[in-house]
């Protein structure tokens, strides 16, 4: 096998993040060979041993991945541990024998579905900002939305940090006195970004489901449940994830952004 980038041999091998991984390098705690290592620095995966903190990392080749879709419930956070004791995603896949982490997030009052997998280059190409595999929510909020609101989310607003959010698409399914239900497609995966958006119109997010992630969806699977993706459902994320990536527009940083349509969805 050719060499690769150490972080790049660590997340593939789902160990941990690339970005940790680059942490680590950068404070001297992974050696190839019984060597220290920089960023940009390569290894061969078929014969370099490496280690973290002094502890020997085993180097898996040719390895089965494991690929499950969970039905995240509300009130579970989305990471593999958490220092104050609270339920988190990885207590509804205990049983299953891989080092899963979770492909992306869902903050903890919002469900759905949510992709796990130890496939750590599976995780950077559907996470990679330029992956942009499209995820559909189901969003009920209150007061009522005005057309105006869904137009100005639609076409992106500025969250509270300053960044304006691409232009997504917006299907409106209930409209009633005091809550309208939405339908949401991101491209993108702000930090609780759906909340942020309706914030930023003065609306509030009383639910939040995700129910598909690119051809992939939620379907009958209850909450707290999981299973296996199928293999044509792996290959189907993996090819939408590569032709976005490919077909990524280079855009400049202040260019206008076309508002999304705004079509009502039907009963």
């Amino acid at each position: 096998m050719a060499e690769q980038r150490i972080q790049k041999v660590l997340a593939d091998q789902g160990i941990c993040s690339r970005r940790e991984a680059e942490r680590l390098i950068a404070a001297g705690k992974v050696k190839v060979n019984g060597r220290p290592v920089g960023l940009g620095d390569k290894m061969d995966p078929d014969y370099d041993k490496v280690s973290i903190d002094g502890k020997n990392v085993r180097i898996v080749r040719k390895r089965q991945y494991t690929y499950i879709m969970l039905h995240k419930p509300r009130g579970y956070l989305t990471t593999r541990s958490d220092d104050r004791g609270r339920k988190t995603v990885m207590d509804l896949v205990a049983d299953v024998p891989a080092m899963l982490r979770p492909v992306g997030r869902l903050d903890k009052d919002s469900e759905g579905l949510l992709l796990m997998t130890d496939d750590g280059a599976f995780i950077n190409l559907l996470t990679h900002p330029s992956g942009g595999v499209g995820k559909l929510y189901r969003v009920t909020v209150n007061p009522r939305a005005t057309e105006e609101q869904v137009v100005q989310m639609a076409s992106g607003v500025v969250l509270d940090d300053g960044v304006r959010t691409q232009p997504c698409v917006i299907h409106v399914v209930t409209d009633e006195p005091g809550r309208t239900v939405l339908e949401i497609t991101l491209h993108e995966g702000r930090n609780r970004q759906i909340r942020r958006m309706c914030s930023a119109v003065g609306l509030q997010v009383v639910r939040l489901k995700r129910s598909a992630e690119g051809p992939v969806k939620l379907g009958m699977l209850q909450p707290g449940e999981y299973r296996e993706l199928k293999k044509s459902e792996v290959s189907a994320l993996r090819n939408a994830a590569q032709k976005n990536t490919r077909s990524a527009p280079v855009r400049e940083e202040n260019a206008p952004r076309r508002p999304g349509p705004l079509p009502r969805k039907k009963d």
